[in-house]
């Protein structure tokens, strides 16, 4: 799966589009329900960088950041969750709020956010904090901007997703309120911002897709939110049986279950990307092209020989895992990767395996059969020409499109 290169300043992220995602009337300061049941509307899986260079937030004045976020899930009350989950140095933010995002980084009816009651947090090293809940009106499927102001201070560890695939903005000094960015420049992910919950009622929940780059979104086209978890979202709202599901990406392009690449290894990372997401009752598990595609690639390192017997205890893992926390797992085919720059014949053989315990083991709550869907039926170890990215591994659009509208909502029907 594609490795995440991303230059370190690009951690941070805002997407070009207008949006009604807030409703202004709505923003009074409202009382918050302390039972309220939370559930993730948006979230991306963090990972460390280094700022060696120290060339980012390195501003005497301070750096403001404004990531743009595409929400799933529709509610009245959010609540935003920080992140300095690999940092080695506690993180000061001063001021932050959510709004309504404009073209090129402006916005509109902003909200303050606070933390116990507070407009600065510091966010220990290896830690997250959790905005107080603030009363809007957050349409389903609309955009929000999350802005929030770093005085200078000490970042040897960012703690970013680093694959947003949107546009983002940081500028100089604190533009936490201002309507519009000047001299900002444009990112490509986001740092420190980890999710969004929204009060929702006691039937709704969360979805988490979990996974490499071909969940995380690698080729589709930015800005489009054009992912398969974008494209199940979509669908879930059209139908009124499933209109109370969010849906949180927690791809990482890279990433492998049994050993750490990109990120932290599936396994290390499941408790934290998916057992303590707010609200989530299913996961869709689409993991382990990478473990196939590095261990049968010479040379390797010793670490990377691996076998379809070890995938399969890796997933078996984290199905009982799951189960623990009354969470049902789908398990999702892995697509066709013959031709990649990666594959050789015992890692066909491999996906071949892990796919046949995916279909027949009887382990999963239930199955997408991607495979079968991507396939080139006049050569089945390789992509649809139509859905391939051109590269024998990603999706395209296409690709993205038909893998999102492929799941069956029965899944998720109450």
């Amino acid at each position: 799966m594609q490795k995440n290169l991303f230059r370190l300043a690009a951690c941070t992220f805002a997407i070009l589009l207008s949006g009604f995602g807030i409703d202004r009337a709505a923003h009074a300061a409202a009382p918050v329900d302390p039972t309220a049941h939370w559930v993730g509307t948006w979230g991306a899986a963090p990972m460390a960088a280094s700022n060696a260079k120290a060339d980012l937030f390195a501003s005497p004045t301070g750096t403001t950041l404004r990531e743009i976020v595409h929400v799933s899930l529709g509610g009245s009350t959010v609540r935003v969750v920080f992140t300095n989950e690999f940092g080695l140095e506690s993180l000061n933010i001063d001021a932050a709020n959510v709004a309504t995002p404009g073209a090129d980084g402006a916005i509109s009816n902003a909200v303050p956010l606070t933390f116990a009651g507070k407009p600065a947090v510091t966010i220990p090293a290896g830690a997250l904090m959790v905005s107080d809940p603030v009363a809007i009106k957050l349409a389903p499927l609309s955009d929000l901007s999350v802005s929030f102001f770093l005085p200078a201070q000490s970042v040897s560890t960012v703690t970013c997703h680093g694959f947003a695939d949107q546009t983002s903005y940081m500028v100089d000094g604190n533009s936490v309120s201002a309507g519009t960015l000047d001299g900002a420049k444009k990112l490509y992910s986001w740092d420190f911002l980890k999710g969004v919950d929204v009060a929702g009622g006691m039937t709704s929940g969360a979805i988490v897709t979990f996974g490499d780059s071909i969940t995380d979104g690698a080729h589709s086209t930015r800005d489009a939110n054009a992912r398969w978890p974008d494209v199940l979202a979509r669908r879930l709202q059209a139908d009124k049986t499933t209109a109370d599901m969010g849906v949180l990406n927690m791809g990482i392009g890279g990433n492998r279950i049994l050993h750490d690449g990109t990120g932290p290894n599936a396994l290390a990372r499941f408790d934290r990307d998916v057992i303590a997401q707010a609200g989530v009752r299913y996961v869709i598990l689409l993991e382990s092209i990478n473990d196939i595609g590095h261990g049968a690639q010479p040379p390797r390192a010793p670490v990377d020989a691996i076998t379809a017997d070890q995938l399969i205890a890796g997933m078996e893992q984290m199905i009982d895992r799951a189960h623990m926390h009354g969470i049902k797992v789908i398990g999702a085919t892995l697509t066709p990767y013959g031709g990649a720059k990666y594959s050789r014949e015992d890692g066909l053989k491999m996906v071949t395996a892990v796919n046949d315990f995916i279909r027949h083991s009887g382990k999963f709550d239930g199955v997408v059969d991607f495979y079968h869907l991507t396939e080139d039926p006049a050569n089945p170890q390789k992509f649809l020409p139509a859905y391939d990215s051109g590269d024998d591994l990603h999706p395209g659009d296409a690709g993205y499109k038909a893998m999102g509208e492929a799941i069956d909502l029965k899944l998720f029907k109450k």
